[in-house]
């Protein structure tokens, strides 16, 4: 059973519009390197120029936060669901944009 990978829209043009899509990878790492592989910029937009989830960039496996597990050592079993959502800011509410 893969891995259900829920994307947020920033990141749909990059996914052809799919905002689900599957992986088989076994750790969250893992799962950024398949990304990138199979969606070309997945990795840029997620990761900064030392590899590290960018600080506005929230993972969540089976709904928990991966900072709280072990980053991106996390592990992934079949049939797990990892969201990608972007951190949202406040403000006045003019010009809202997602740097994802």
């Amino acid at each position: 059973m893969p891995i259900n990978i829920r994307i947020p829209p920033p990141l749909l043009p990059l996914t052809g519009g799919k905002s689900e899509i599957e992986g088989t990878s076994s750790s969250i790492a893992g799962l950024l390197e398949e990304l990138e592989s199979n969606y070309p910029g997945m990795k840029e937009r997620l990761c900064d120029d030392q590899g590290e989830l960018r600080r506005f960039v929230n993972v969540y496996l089976n709904e928990e936060d991966i900072r709280f597990l072990d980053g991106k050592d996390t592990k992934i079993n079949d049939g797990d669901e990892v969201s990608i959502i972007p951190a949202i800011a406040g403000g006045s509410g003019e010009g809202l944009r997602c740097q994802v």
